[in-house]
């Protein structure tokens, strides 16, 4: 029977579902810490795929149901951190599709019961082909851990769903190794944030990875600029013209100082002499810089991690030589 509203906890039920997914995968990080052959298996495991990838091969991952969902997303993600890898649905690879499997590659094979006959009907095939198959399953009694190369032990005492039916506790399980075989072999491989970014050029992660400073800077006559001998008249006139926060104190093309609108707030105290004082006496000497080659990440990091926030910086070249100037607001914006 459905459960009424007054009975059902929902925040209780979450609470629930969390906490036995949770549990799944440290106890199977326990497991793995504690059991020679467990970890043995998982070593193994990563020994065989990397010697694939080396050889030219590729990962195969296969699995059906939930379990293929999975497997999607596996794949997925082994091909974003440098491991090349496809997903091959095991009923079209009985009718056929078996002629993507080279002997350089090595195949994953999910299946919670280790018996889906789907899967298990692909074995043969797969010996013939002399291709390592490594499974990811839950009972060392099935057919997928006896008869492949390597068993790496998915067992879940519970599936979250209140019927013990729905897989859940199961899929978060496999889900969770798969991620932790591909960034295993990610560090082993080698695979840095450079590379990493060549394989996310969009979206809001691509422009964590990939976006410039120069892509954002603000150059040429947008950017205020102003002599160290100019009256702070001139500096309000510039800076509320240019409504970028800042403007730059400069030596021709050398870069002095700059002075914010905090700066000007703060050198307000002085009253009546304010308007009398000079931009040399109220400009940060020697403030954070940044070059256009940069990432606009570092630059939101430079401007963010310090004692005291600053929302404008300027931009330089290797000489120190003025570029433009970059707002806290327009990296946020990409971020």
């Amino acid at each position: 029977m459905t459960p009424s509203k007054r009975s059902f906890d929902v925040l209780n039920e979450i609470l629930r579902v969390l906490r036995l997914e949770g549990q799944a995968i440290l106890d199977c990080a326990e497991r793995t810490s504690k059991d020679p052959q467990s970890s043995e298996r998982f070593r193994r495991a990563i020994e065989v795929l990397n010697t694939s990838l080396n050889s030219g091969g590729k990962i195969i991952v296969t699995g059906i149901g939930k379990s293929g969902k999975v497997g999607q997303k596996i794949a997925a993600t082994l091909c974003s951190t440098g491991s090349l890898a496809v997903f091959l649905h095991p009923a079209e690879g009985l009718h056929g599709d078996l002629g993507l499997i080279t002997k350089k590659d090595a195949v994953l094979a999910l299946s919670h019961t280790g018996n889906t006959d789907e899967v298990v009907r692909l074995l043969p095939s797969l010996k013939n082909l002399s291709v390592p198959v490594i499974a990811i399953c839950g009972s060392k009694n099935s057919r997928l851990a006896k008869e492949t190369e390597v068993w790496i032990d998915t067992f879940v005492g519970q599936e979250a769903c209140p019927h013990n039916l729905a897989p859940t506790t199961s899929t978060t399980l496999a889900l969770a190794v798969g991620d932790a075989l591909a960034l295993a072999l990610m560090q082993l491989r080698g695979f840095d944030a450079a590379a990493f970014a060549a394989f996310h050029p969009g979206g809001s992660l691509g422009n964590r990875l990939n976006l410039k400073v120069s892509d954002v800077m603000h150059r040429g006559e947008d950017v205020g600029t102003v002599s160290e001998n100019a009256s702070m008249d001139e500096v309000i006139t510039i800076s509320t013209q240019k409504k970028l926060g800042g403007v730059l104190v400069v030596s021709e093309k050398k870069l002095l100082g700059i002075i914010t609108d905090g700066d000007i707030r703060r050198a307000l105290k002085h009253k009546e002499r304010f308007f009398e004082m000079k931009a040399s006496e109220v400009m940060t000497v020697r403030p954070a810089t940044i070059t256009p080659q940069e990432l606009a990440r570092t630059a939101l990091d430079l401007m963010e991690n310090r004692p005291s926030q600053i929302s404008v910086l300027p931009v330089v070249d290797t000489d120190g030589n003025w570029e433009g100037l970059v707002r806290v607001h327009d990296l946020a914006k990409q971020f």
